[in-house]
């Protein structure tokens, strides 16, 4: 599970776009969750992004992580997200909870805790 820590924000990031955009969700929508989440803004996500920096790098340098991000609870490709031990594995996982409760329809409201 470790190699999802090297995969680039610039192949991960359109998966999410291209996950929420099948589901009548918007980009914007992405990115707000991904705001939410590291207090990345725009400019900073694309700088990111631009960079071809790895998933770790990412969350590793993310301005600040939101606190509320430890209430995702609940599974994700089969593991439970409160027993990954390894914290950047953890965020990456809970980042993609909220790109999957997205694309299910949930409001950012509910999404953003």
């Amino acid at each position: 599970m470790r190699n999802i820590v090297e995969m680039t924000i610039s192949k991960v990031y359109p998966l999410y776009v291209n996950k929420a955009s099948r589901k009548g969700r918007s980009q914007d929508e992405v990115n707000e969750i991904i705001y939410w989440m590291t207090g990345y803004n725009e400019e900073g996500l694309k700088e990111k992004i631009n960079s071809n920096c790895t998933l770790g790098e990412f969350f590793d340098d993310a301005p600040s992580l939101n606190k509320n991000r430890f209430l995702v609870k609940g599974k994700i490709c089969g593991v439970q997200i409160e027993e990954i031990e390894d914290p950047q594995i953890r965020e990456i996982r809970i980042l993609d909870k909220l790109i999957d409760e997205l694309s299910k329809g949930k409001s950012l409201d509910k999404i953003l805790r």
